[in-house]
């Protein structure tokens, strides 16, 4: 039986993606600080994210290490919370790094987090296009010098095996506590409407494409570098907020100014740029290499989510 593992394995991701894979026939490892969290039918093995220790092991002729650890980003970047999200990124990675070095078969495929906030700001006007892998314009704020940072130390890496960063949009899941669950949640309530502007860019990823996708990446050994895991059709967050209205049968949602915004996210312990931050991104490695999505139009995803959603 082939073996996965999957390190950060008790957050969301890493539940739905243990699943998937244990759906496919697979052996999860999940690989974690704590069991709380991680997916029932995964094997868990600990560890501390900082030291080399017993679960190096479990590395040794794997399929993919799927390495989704780092601390939320969900929270104020005061300088403490800032030195936690980089550090948790990039020395998580270089520990990985050290592990499959240190291994007689390594792993056929390394597979590292990354995100899709690494781009500029960027809206839709006369002559704008997304970001793709090849031509995207990388920026200079803390969000993306965390994921500057992040890649530099997965590809510095001598690790010499395949490698992957997957710059990952928000993913949509009906799992309680998500974005699609506490966005519908505001929606219900008659708070759905448009943020900001209105105008930034939501890029996203229904739940199974992300997983669909992360199989596809293991099983295309042709696949390397930086992947931008993304639905084909972003959209303004206009149209997202007007999509999540609809699939729920609200009429109607309170549009939240930027100050309303900034002035909230505070209250909620959290960063407005989570979003009023345009992401205009687009899956060009994903589509080149042969990929297709189950979900590539966004109210597809939505009526589906809300199908499922308890």
């Amino acid at each position: 039986m082939k073996k996965i593992i999957i390190t950060g394995a008790n957050g969301f991701l890493g539940r739905i993606l243990s699943e998937f894979f244990i759906g496919k026939g697979f052996s999860v490892v999940a690989i974690a600080r704590r069991l709380e969290g991680c997916s029932a039918r995964a094997r868990y093995c600990e560890w501390d994210g900082l030291t080399l220790g017993d679960w190096v092991r479990e590395l040794e002729g794997t399929e993919a290490i799927i390495n989704l650890a780092g601390r939320t980003v969900n929270c104020r970047y005061t300088d403490e919370h800032k030195k936690e999200i980089l550090e948790s990124r990039v020395t998580t990675t270089k520990l990985i790094g050290d592990a499959i070095k240190s291994l007689t078969k390594p792993p056929e495929v390394w597979i590292n987090s990354s995100t899709a906030t690494i781009y500029e700001h960027r809206e839709q006007g006369e002559g704008v296009m997304p970001h793709t892998e090849a031509e995207g314009v990388i920026g200079d704020d803390f969000s993306m010098n965390v994921a500057k940072a992040w890649e530099k130390a997965f590809y510095e890496d001598e690790a010499n095996i395949r490698k992957v960063s997957i710059r990952t949009a928000i993913v949509l899941g009906v799992e309680k506590g998500t974005v699609f669950d506490k966005l519908s949640a505001i929606t219900r309530m008659g708070l759905g409407g448009s943020m900001g502007s209105g105008k930034q860019m939501v890029s996203w990823l229904h739940e199974e494409d992300f997983c669909r996708s992360i199989a596809f990446i293991v099983d295309h050994r042709t696949v390397e570098g930086a992947v931008n895991l993304v639905s084909p059709e972003a959209e303004t967050n206009d149209d997202f907020t007007r999509g999540l209205r609809t699939v729920w049968g609200i009429p109607f949602g309170i549009r939240a100014n930027e100050w309303m915004l900034q002035l909230g996210t505070r209250i909620m312990r959290t960063e407005a740029e989570l979003v009023l931050k345009s992401r205009w991104v687009y899956p060009s490695a994903l589509l080149d290499y042969g990929y297709e999505f189950k979900y590539s139009k966004l109210m597809l995803a939505l009526r589906d989510l809300r199908q499922r959603a308890k």
